[in-house]
């Protein structure tokens, strides 16, 4: 081995222990996650110089009135503002929802009988000490609303693809009573409609980042199914971002499903967005015996998801803090 070919190597070293070592204390970006409220009213945390951005949550029926008729007022309004503080807009389209009356999708699909009634029932049991409650998710696994959702995307990405920093599409988690549903669901069918959709969105949206909330499947318990499988390779090999709407560390019944996979697929997957949402603030620690800190979903969500951003509630109690500049730096590294 010749003198060039040491140094070269050594150089080689150098350079990938200084990108571990990075690596090793940066962690993810802090985003806030909210509705699509007054933005004004938020500005104060928004503005702050640890959060690079923000996630809003639209409901379907709000961006397609009627049929094939779109309107994107509020999310030109949304980016205008988030773009004068110089912050990122992620954009998640909702298409299911957790309240008894918020059947939040446009209301041809609810009239007209070939969607079939457009939403059906489903359970919901969000953070520690919740009631159930029940709520609505848009039949996916009906081609015919399916299609209507991702003629919404694809107007989507028309309009704002490059503009906004990501697009996210819901959790895969819903809960439905099998025996007492009437619209032709299974589990197989709502697996394939949700991939079908993911790859929908990663073609339209050719700029801004796609990710996919994966959770859990129905039906599946521990990969039994190789839905989880399945779609980690597939985000890794199309470039498509997953996350979840929740870091709880090392709670049973997720790392029974999507967070091993998470861990796998850490280096593989293009970008690792997690959340934590108003319910995932009530999580208690087992081992102290108190919720979790930020400290503890940020380790947790960094060195054992992999994430990359995270989507804060407005009442996590750091945000009611004054700016940290040490954290900072860390909380908004690479």
């Amino acid at each position: 081995m010749n003198k060039f070919t040491v140094f070269y190597l050594l150089c080689l070293s150098v350079v990938a222990n200084a990108g571990a070592e990075v690596r090793s204390i940066s962690g993810p970006k802090n985003f806030l996650y909210s509705s699509s409220d007054d933005l004004s009213k938020i500005q104060p945390q928004l503005s702050r110089p640890d959060i690079g951005g923000i996630q809003i949550v639209y409901n379907w029926k709000d961006l397609e009135p009627a049929k094939g008729q779109y309107d994107f007022a509020q999310i030109e309004k949304d980016l205008a503002f988030v773009n004068n503080l110089q912050k990122k807009l992620f954009i998640q389209i909702q298409d299911r929802f957790f309240l008894p009356d918020a059947k939040n999708v446009p209301s041809y699909l609810m009239q007209d009988s070939v969607y079939n009634g457009g939403i059906t029932r489903q359970d919901d049991n969000p953070g520690e000490n919740k009631p159930v409650g029940s709520g609505w998710v848009a039949q996916q696994w009906n081609p015919a609303v399916q299609a209507r959702y991702q003629a919404l995307l694809q107007a989507l990405a028309k309009k704002f693809d490059g503009k906004v920093y990501g697009v996210n599409l819901p959790e895969t988690a819903i809960d439905i009573d099998m025996k007492r549903d009437k619209t032709g669901f299974s589990c197989d069918k709502y697996f394939d409609a949700e991939m079908k959709n993911i790859a929908v969105a990663r073609q339209a949206f050719k700029k801004s980042h796609v990710v996919q909330y994966v959770n859990f499947w129905p039906c599946e318990w521990n990969n039994d199914r190789n839905y989880m499988g399945r779609i980690f390779e597939y985000a890794a090999k199309h470039d498509i971002g997953l996350g979840g709407p929740d870091i709880v560390p090392n709670k049973k019944a997720q790392m029974k499903n999507a967070y091993p996979f998470f861990h796998r697929y850490k280096d593989k997957i293009s970008l690792i967005a997690m959340a934590v949402q108003e319910p995932t603030l009530t999580y208690i620690n087992t081992e102290t015996k108190k919720p979790f800190t930020r400290e503890e979903f940020e380790a947790f969500g960094r060195n054992y998801l992999g994430a990359r951003i995270i989507f804060w509630s407005l009442s996590a109690p750091w945000l009611k803090q004054p700016v940290d500049s040490d954290s900072e730096a860390i909380a908004n590294g690479s």
